[in-house]
Formats: C-alpha cells, sequence, structure tokens
C-alpha cells in the first residue's frame, strides 16, 4: 500500500467536494501544489481555468503555460506592468486594510486573480509550503529551529496571509478553497515524523506531496520547481524599480501609498527606513515575544535607539 494513500485520499476528497461538476479556477504559479490541485480537479469540475498572474515573461507565467498545455486546461495570464502598480497597491490596501509591504506584494497575483477570475471557485495551493515544507529556510535547520520556523510560518499563514486573501476574494464575490489547509490534511501531516517533512536539501523540499503526485501519476507535476509569488510573478521587482525612480526605498514606498489611501495625500514628514539582516530565528522568537506585548518591530527598534541616545549623550 503506498505510504501516504489516506493523505492522498483526503485530498482528493476534499477537491472533489468543492468542485464535482461546478466551474472553478486555480489561483496557479504553474508549480507543484497549484499543479497538483489543477489536475486533480479536472477530473471532477465541468471546467478548470488556471489564472497566472505576472509580467510578460514572468517565471509564474511561463510555468502555467507550460502545465495549461500538459494538463489541456486552458489559461488565463493576468497581466501586470510597471504603470498598473501604485493603482494595485492602493487596491489592495483599502481592499485588505494591509500595509505590511512584503504582504502587498506576496499577495499582489491573488488579487489579479480575482479581479480576472470569471469563476466564483477559485482553489489555491496556499499552505503546501508551510505544511510540507517548501520553504528554503526549512533546508539543513536543526530539530529546534525547524520547530521555531515551522510554527511562525504557519502562524503567519493562518493569521496574517489567509485573513487577508479571504478579504480579497469576498470584495470580488469569490470563494476561496484551501486544499492543503484542511482539516482532514493537516491533522494528517502532523503525524508524519518531523525528519520526513525536513528537508536535507533544495531538492527534498515538499517531497511527501512530490510522491503524492508521482503516485496519481503525474511525475512531471512532481519535479516543477516554484518561486515565491511576489518573486516568480516578477511584482517585487516592478515595485522596487518604481520606488528607486522615486529615491525610496521598497518598505518606504508602500509605506506612501498607505499614507496617500489613508490620509489623501503623502505626509511631509515620513519616518526613516531601517534595513537589517538578522539572523531568523532570533527574528521569528523576538516578534513573537512583541506580539503578546502588542509591540510592533518599529516600535521596539525606534525605543532601542532611544536608549542608546540617553545613555550616550554625554558623548555626542
Amino acid at each position: 500500500m503506498f505510504e501516504y494513500q489516506e493523505l492522498e485520499d483526503a485530498l482528493i476528497s476534499f477537491i472533489k467536494e468543492k468542485v464535482e461538476g461546478k466551474d472553478v479556477g486555480v489561483a496557479c504559479s504553474g508549480g507543484l501544489d497549484s499543479g497538483l490541485v489543477s489536475a486533480i480537479a479536472k477530473e471532477f469540475a465541468n471546467s478548470v481555468t488556471l489564472y497566472s498572474c505576472g509580467t510578460k515573461n514572468a517565471h509564474d507565467v511561463m510555468m502555467t503555460k507550460d502545465l495549461s498545455e500538459r494538463l489541456e486546461i486552458p489559461m488565463v495570464h493576468a497581466k501586470i506592468t510597471k504603470g498598473d502598480m501604485h493603482g494595485l497597491i492602493r487596491e489592495m490596501i483599502e481592499i485588505a486594510s494591509q500595509p505590511d509591504p512584503f504582504t502587498i506584494s506576496y499577495e499582489m497575483p491573488l488579487l489579479c486573480v480575482c479581479k480576472a477570475a470569471k469563476e466564483d471557485i477559485i482553489l489555491t495551493g496556499q499552505g503546501a509550503d508551510e505544511y510540507f515544507m517548501g520553504c528554503a529556510k526549512f533546508v539543513g535547520a536543526s530539530a529546534e529551529d525547524y520547530e521555531v520556523l515551522k510554527t511562525a510560518s504557519v502562524e503567519r499563514l493562518l493569521n496574517v496571509s489567509v485573513p487577508c486573501e479571504l478579504k480579497i476574494a469576498e470584495h470580488f464575490n469569490k470563494t476561496l478553497y484551501y486544499p492543503y489547509l484542511d482539516i482532514s490534511m493537516t491533522s494528517l501531516v502532523e503525524k508524519i515524523d518531523p525528519e520526513v517533512l525536513r528537508p536535507k536539501d533544495m531538492d527534498s523540499r515538499k517531497e511527501v506531496l512530490r510522491k503524492i503526485a508521482i503516485h496519481l501519476g503525474y511525475d512531471f507535476i512532481a519535479k516543477r520547481s516554484k518561486k515565491s509569488s511576489q518573486y516568480g510573478s516578477g511584482t517585487t521587482d516592478l515595485i522596487r524599480g518604481i520606488a528607486k525612480e522615486n529615491n525610496m526605498m521598497y518598505a518606504e514606498y508602500i509605506a506612501s501609498i498607505r499614507d496617500e489611501v489613508t490620509y489623501g495625500k503623502i505626509p511631509l514628514k515620513r519616518g526613516s527606513v531601517i534595513n537589517a539582516r538578522i539572523d531568523p530565528i532570533v527574528k521569528e522568537k523576538a516578534e513573537r515575544i512583541l506580539l503578546q506585548q502588542g509591540i510592533t518591530p518599529s516600535e521596539a527598534i525606534e525605543d532601542l535607539y532611544r536608549k542608546i541616545i540617553q545613555e550616550n549623550e554625554d558623548s555626542l
């Protein structure tokens, strides 16, 4: 018997229940997660359309085009250009009340998919990276660090990403379904030995999901690579380019649009942006403590700077 048969059955059962006899869209990057969902949905839905958001030659668009041809499923390219970004960022902030630069960039493709989709039901591969260990940060992590990173990733997924996505979907009158986040899936994943899930190298990420794809006869899907949506779609590069043209940092440019939405204009006085690289484990542990205390990272950093000034004022 296939070692992950119960997990495979749960995935198929969920998708079948949600799409059988219906017209559905898939928010598709062309990678393993959305590719497997698309292939299974095709078996039960009345029709399936793949929606890929990105620039003209974006990685995700090219991957989805290839997947579309292999599965013989129609594809729609939700195109984004440099000229679209200001309006799309405004729209994201207005719809999802989301000022976080990373989240805006990461969720931009879903916004574009929901705008483009004709179907009321949208399937997404969200959650596979967090539960099946698809992120590069999991590679080679120690057992202790792995648990910290996994917990932090799932918390961000459930507390930030999913609520943001549901607001976007509701705005466009779409229903989002998350096959990899259903309790029937996550409860089974929790029973898998962490040593099996924890990737030893980049090629062993999401190994369990790849084995399911192979068992279902989709070897070509199992071998597919994927970039994070903000990079695979090209949104981050576009935003960085525009920010640079405006003599701003990435986060500063997003913040300027947030102020524009909130205040109707960009305030003359703005906070400074600090870019710092720190150990990811330290970052995750510290930010979880700050969250419990109701303190933002920006507030904590400003407080630290003020203390430095106070303790060293005589030397200034």
